[in-house]
């Protein structure tokens, strides 16, 4: 990564990285999947694939918050059903990375994230009623499960947008609001921490891109707790709504950019 553009960030591409970090903090104990704005937001600012290596810490930053702000309700089952398959999409990604260029990354996150989008909207038209967590131990389930792991793995790896990714699977698998956040946050952790050597490896993270990340992680403290004094405000089929439209709106500019 050339981090020599890092330094050449004027006040007003500062100040949009800054709002971005407090768009992690807010989506990441509020409405999951809302960062994908952040990241459209960084790659405008910043050059595409150096910018998935600042944003990375970032986002760690904002996974300890909402860890510790929801770890009562995670739902570990789901999450050890997902992590071998997540472990196979970032793999995928990694090897994408080797030779896939920012168009094409972006072109294929995009897409991916309006398709995920449409099924889940098309599932819940056609079936309103709830579904428990433990359906991933059907067969089914577990096959959804694999699929969309594999997906979540390699849009986290190439872009940091497993978020709209991983939110599908969650409202598809009928998660509440409570379940949803405290899932997500120990599955990101857990993920975007096992990407760091993958992305330091691939020139992505160094010394310099680390100090940005310090001044920008100051921005996501105030964006946590303005997610946590709005969620409890959101009923859960707003929630939803606010999930899949802040996917739609990822996946559109990352299709425009």
């Amino acid at each position: 990564m050339n981090t020599m553009t890092l330094w050449d960030i004027s006040l007003w591409g500062f100040a949009a990285l800054a709002f971005a970090a407090l768009l992690v903090g807010f989506s990441k104990t509020a409405v999951s999947g809302a960062n994908t704005v952040s990241l459209a937001v960084f790659a405008a600012v910043l050059p595409a694939r150096a910018s998935t290596g600042v944003l990375l810490p970032v986002l760690i930053v904002g996974d300890v918050l909402a860890v510790l702000t929801y770890r009562r309700h995670a739902h570990w089952p789901t999450l050890w059903r997902l992590f071998p398959a997540v472990a196979a999409g970032v793999v995928l990604g990694t090897l994408f990375l080797v030779w896939a260029d920012d168009a094409v990354v972006r072109t294929s996150i995009g897409a991916i994230l309006l398709l995920m989008a449409a099924v889940t909207m098309w599932r819940r038209r056609r079936s309103e009623q709830d579904v428990e967590p433990d359906a991933v131990t059907t067969r089914a389930g577990r096959a959804k499960a694999r699929s969309y792991g594999v997906l979540g793995g390699f849009t986290t790896m190439v872009a940091n947008a497993g978020g709209p990714v991983m939110s599908m699977y969650l409202l598809s698998a009928g998660f509440r609001k409570l379940g949803f956040l405290g899932t997500s946050a120990f599955f990101f952790l857990i993920v975007n921490v096992s990407k760091v050597p993958f992305s330091a490896g691939l020139g992505l993270i160094d010394g310099r891109s680390l100090l940005l990340d310090a001044a920008l992680a100051l921005f996501v403290v105030p964006g946590a707790f303005l997610g946590k004094w709005a969620v409890n405000r959101i009923n859960q089929r707003l929630f939803e709504q606010l999930v899949i439209a802040a996917t739609v709106v990822g996946g559109v500019q990352l299709l425009l950019r």
